[in-house]
């Protein structure tokens, strides 16, 4: 709800601006851009590299998992054919280790989850600082007084910058001069 209103604060402070801004850009002009973080964020060679870099990374313990979750469900209908002709202790002994099997997947699924979600982040942030550490050198080396990023409702394509940025970001991977 938060985040809405904080959006909608926004919004409105750019909407009262902009006619200003418009009319002083004429008076002055002003070179305002804009620039789609979130387009930058999924499509940079950066970006990629670090899902790729990730996957190679989680690949082994996906498959562990996998693994435990197949074992567990062999167990499982072996189990199954087996109950009618186990005595009540054998029966409840293995339905326990069964249950244990279940918590050690689901416990081992929550890690590799939360294990993933903290790498990913850590990586998101290291790209965005890049991006906005590029949109920055961008806007001084083109001249632009004014980059917007988030709360655009409409951006005319002309002054969308977007894929400059993506090209610097780019040339930037190929050259090595932004970690991934």
């Amino acid at each position: 709800m938060i985040k809405i209103i904080r959006i909608f604060l926004v919004c409105s402070a750019v909407s009262l601006l902009l006619p200003s801004l418009a009319s002083a850009q004429a008076a002055a002009g002003l070179k305002i851009g804009v620039v789609n973080v979130a387009r930058l964020l999924q499509e940079s060679p950066q970006a990629q590299a670090a899902r790729e870099a990730l996957e190679d990374e989680f690949a082994p313990r996906r498959r562990e998992i996998v693994a435990m979750q197949t074992a567990l469900e062999e167990r499982s209908a072996a189990m199954q054919k087996d109950l009618e002709v186990m005595g009540a202790e054998e029966r409840e002994n293995a339905q326990r280790e069964l249950r244990n099997e279940e918590r050690a997947v689901v416990r081992a699924q929550n890690e590799f989850r939360e294990d993933l979600d903290l790498r990913n982040n850590e990586a998101v942030g290291t790209i965005q600082q890049d991006v906005i550490r590029e949109i920055q050198a961008y806007g001084d080396s083109a001249g632009f007084d004014l980059i917007l990023a988030e709360g655009i409702v409409y951006a005319n394509g002309r002054i969308d910058i977007t894929q400059a940025i993506l090209d610097r970001l780019s040339a930037g991977a190929k050259v090595g001069n932004t970690a991934p």
